[in-house]
């Protein structure tokens, strides 16, 4: 069986580098749609900045999580 060619390692410190501005966007725009859809729809009862926030922390840090377990996979390799 014939080897696949190695692909050219990437920069792993590019990665790294990049994983907080990522995650400070994502944080960002989530917390922009909550602030928006408080002043669209006023609620006494229910704050969406505060549960769109949270909702954009966790797939913040769930992408962080995903971008470094495939870092340490092509590690490992």
């Amino acid at each position: 069986m014939a080897k696949l060619p190695n692909k050219k390692p990437f920069n792993k410190w590019l990665v790294l580098i990049n994983i907080p501005i990522q995650m400070g966007v994502i944080i960002f725009l989530f917390s922009y749609l909550g602030s928006w859809l408080d002043e669209a729809h006023p609620n006494t009862v229910f704050y969406y900045h505060k549960v769109v926030l949270l909702i954009g922390v966790f797939l913040a840090l769930y992408n962080t999580i995903r971008q470094v377990n495939e870092i340490n996979k092509s590690d490992s390799n």
